[in-house]
């Protein structure tokens, strides 16, 4: 199912500005297309070249991160070629950004089976149909077949002094935390990769505004016309405090069930409503209802509906409600139980018995050889089952009989 996205007759690039927290450069009064986004956009006679990078290190993408790909999607419909870069080969370095210590590097084999997953969830968001809409690319391609030659002229344009104001690498220095080499390569090679795709626009979120700007650093060095810089916010998870993140247990993702995307997203703490609305749909906000509790059901609804489309959001809000005991029994969806107080691997009998669903492990070996067990709404009846680590279960709501379920957390 394809996202929409509205196009304002009076305001036709609103589209570009909800959302967005800053475009570099962007000179709002200026007519310059080299300095204004909206100039460049308004005087273009050929689609412009949107690059969107990522690095495959994980296999599950979240709703924060379908922010960024949202503005791709959008960018596709204004008429632009969405240039989606795999860093299969970035990945291997590990972006440094926001990270204390190195980052593990990855094989080539996880690599390609990541990226493949990413494409698979991002079919629902992307336009990968209509002809010279979407160009996906590989940064390997060049980055594998760089000569050293090149590698020095790279590290050439930057200062070690430069490159240790980025943030991270400067409160790793300051804590005398380790920094290698190799990840002084990561935001160069990045950045070369909107040299060798000619990018027009990169998008990323704030937290990627140095590589961004590496980006445009480079294009210029290499006689290019630098891209402009889109940057978007990062979403605050459920818990309504840090940000969305799998290791957090406040996230959903986009390869979820529709009945665990709805149950979570019925929760959301009315102080994140408007954001998400903004961010994760294309609906109005000014005609958005009044009431916070209406506002958790057509958000739920809408989002659900844009991955697994308008049926599957209702069957899964029919089944919240009849989980829930119908009007008034929502206050059970509340009750919570930490999987801090598991060891793992752990079998999934002995968490119903530690969280108190069921009496006794035998119980709960019981329960689910009779079919009552179910995890976020799908039946289990293995009586074995194990999960490794609590982050296959966070956030999932585990239930016994109808009446009788929990929400799991961190």
């Amino acid at each position: 199912m394809a996202l929409e996205t509205s196009q304002n007759v009076a305001h036709p690039f609103a589209w570009l500005e909800r959302g967005t927290v800053e475009i570099f450069p962007q000179q709002p009064d200026s007519q310059d297309p080299d300095e204004n986004l909206i100039a460049r956009l308004n005087q273009t006679d050929r689609p412009l070249r949107i690059k969107f990078g990522i690095d495959p290190t994980g296999s599950e993408i979240h709703l924060g991160h379908s922010i960024v790909y949202r503005k791709l999607r959008a960018f596709q419909d204004a008429g632009h070629t969405a240039v989606l870069l795999i860093g299969d080969f970035t990945a291997r370095i590990g972006d440094p950004t926001g990270k204390s210590e190195v980052r593990k590097q990855l094989t080539e084999a996880e690599v390609r089976q990541n990226a493949q997953t990413y494409l698979d969830q991002l079919r629902p968001i992307l336009d990968f149909e209509t002809p010279g809409r979407l160009e996906i690319r590989y940064n390997s391609e060049w980055l594998a077949k760089l000569d050293l030659s090149k590698i020095l002229e790279l590290l050439g344009t930057m200062t070690v002094g430069q490159m240790l104001a980025k943030e991270g690498f400067a409160e790793r220095y300051k804590k005398e935390t380790p920094i290698y080499l190799h990840e002084f390569l990561y935001p160069l090679m990045q950045g070369y990769d909107s040299v060798a795709l000619a990018a027009d626009v990169e998008l990323g979120g704030t937290d990627q505004k140095f590589n961004l700007a590496v980006g445009r650093d480079l294009q210029r060095h290499f006689g290019q016309r630098p891209q402009f810089c889109l940057l978007m916010p990062i979403l605050v998870g459920l818990d309504g405090v840090q940000k969305m993140s799998k290791s957090l247990g406040n996230y959903v993702g986009l390869a979820e069930s529709a009945e665990s995307m709805y149950a979570k997203l019925r929760k959301t703490p009315d102080s994140l409503l408007e954001s998400y609305f903004t961010l994760l749909t294309n609906l109005p906000l000014e005609e958005l209802p009044a009431d916070p509790r209406e506002q958790q059901i057509l958000l739920a609804l809408e989002v659900v509906s844009q991955y697994h489309g308008r049926e599957a959001a209702l069957k899964a809000k029919a089944a919240a409600e009849a989980v829930a005991g119908g009007k008034g029994g929502e206050a059970a969806v509340e009750a919570e139980f930490s999987l801090s107080q598991v060891e793992f691997p752990a079998k999934l009998f002995y968490i119903l018995s530690a969280s108190g669903l069921c009496s006794s492990s035998s119980e709960a070996r019981r329960q689910i050889q009779g079919g009552a067990v179910r995890l976020d709404g799908e039946r289990i009846d293995d009586t074995d089952l194990t999960f490794e680590d609590k982050a296959a279960l966070l956030g999932k709501v585990l239930q016994v009989g109808k009446r009788k379920f929990l929400r799991l957390v961190a």
